[in-house]
């Protein structure tokens, strides 16, 4: 009998493993589909942010805007999986529309904008000149250090902020890293050492929860105040914010091997998994705080982020927990390759996922698709099929 049970246990397991295999080039084809419809509809000289769908239009902000990468980025992993050359021409043309960008010093946002987009086209072609433009970004990131308070400062002082850095910050430094590893200078690397070493003291609760922002005095690294800017309130766990916290230090393991990013990794992976406010699909609310939960808008992005990030972790693990990681993510992966997040073929402007939340504070960016949830959703995808299948 017992031989019996774990022949059916082996002949289940590789039909669970045809099944997301399926699944996953059925929504790299339906990317394919998408992307050409909205890449029809995009002004020449724009990347896509949001759709509009009252007045069926594409949604974009200046080429400094911090989401200009994840278009770019979002087209090479189509192609990567595809080999359509419409998507690759495509991929090419708008990467000369954020080139300038490597210079760029107004904010954090390299990472976002140039290691998406670029590291992505420089991984898939080999093309120097993509290399170039990575190693240049990077020098450009790195401007924004600041010793006396060992941050990158996220943005700009005002008159609401001093020198504040935000949990998203933890995103840029894949950036950094990669060029000390492929024979840029290592002040990069160590930059995101000191930076990470800095957030992790300062940006967490004692449950693992992260702050939105932490505003410092740049010159002595005081903490001046911790609050929020996108999230409910300033004690509460914005879910995107919880994301970025969690693929942040599993990064940061990747590259550096050390135990305390693995251990800060484990325990937000803890706190996100265990939540009482993370629905059943595991697609989180904007904000795990918000006591009008289950009343409240969903946020795809923050979903289809922490699958990604489990993914990697996943792979740093063993045994029951890197099972638990795994099952969590591949959840959140069918829960959003499901009609209830994932446009139908021809809807949606074109954009993969719907039902995300930027801003809710702000009252913008509610409920709608954003680009940085398709990026996030397509590399989970890629990871799922290169990591598990």
């Amino acid at each position: 009998m017992l031989f019996i049970f774990f022949l059916g246990l082996y002949a289940f397991i590789p039909a669970q493993k045809s099944e997301m295999k399926t699944l996953i080039e059925d929504n790299f084809k339906n990317a394919d589909e998408q992307y050409k419809l909205l890449m029809k509809t995009l002004p020449a000289d724009k990347v896509p942010q949001t759709y509009d769908a009252v007045n069926n239009k594409i949604i974009s902000y200046e080429r400094t805007w911090w989401c200009t990468g994840f278009y770019p980025g979002s087209l090479w992993y189509i192609y990567e999986q595809t080999k359509d050359p419409v998507i690759k021409k495509e991929a090419e043309r708008v990467l000369d529309i954020i080139e300038p960008n490597q210079t760029y010093t107004g904010n954090h946002d390299l990472g976002f904008m140039m290691f998406c987009s670029f590291g992505n086209a420089y991984r898939i072609t080999g093309n120097e000149k993509y290399k170039n433009i990575i190693f240049q970004s990077a020098a450009s990131l790195s401007s924004r250090y600041k010793p006396g308070a060992q941050v990158i400062q996220s943005w700009n002082s005002s008159k609401k902020f001093n020198g504040p850095v935000i949990i998203d910050n933890m995103m840029n430094l894949e950036l950094l890293n990669w060029v000390s590893q492929n024979g840029g200078d290592s002040k990069y690397k160590q930059i995101a050492i000191t930076h990470s070493n800095t957030t992790l003291k300062n940006h967490f609760r004692p449950d693992y929860s992260s702050y939105h922002v932490v505003d410092y005095n740049l010159n002595t690294g005081e903490v001046i105040k911790k609050q929020t800017h996108q999230g409910y309130s300033d004690e509460s766990a914005w879910a995107r914010g919880q994301g970025w916290g969690l693929y942040g230090y599993t990064m940061m393991y990747r590259f550096t091997k050390d135990p305390k990013y693995l251990a800060q990794a484990q325990n937000i992976a803890n706190f996100i998994l265990t939540n009482s406010n993370l629905p059943e699909d595991k697609i989180p609310y904007w904000d795990f705080n918000d006591p009008k939960i289950p009343n409240v808008p969903r946020d795809a992005s923050a979903g289809a982020l922490i699958a990604s990030a489990l993914l990697e972790l996943g792979q740093y693990t063993k045994g029951s927990e890197k099972a638990r990681y795994l099952d969590a993510a591949k959840q959140m992966i069918i829960s959003l390759s499901g009609p209830q997040y994932k446009a139908a073929i021809g809807e949606n402007g074109g954009f993969i996922l719907k039902h995300s939340t930027g801003a809710l504070p702000l009252n913008s960016e509610i409920d709608v698709p954003l680009i940085y949830a398709d990026y996030y959703f397509l590399e989970a995808l890629k990871r799922y099929k290169d990591w598990y299948l």
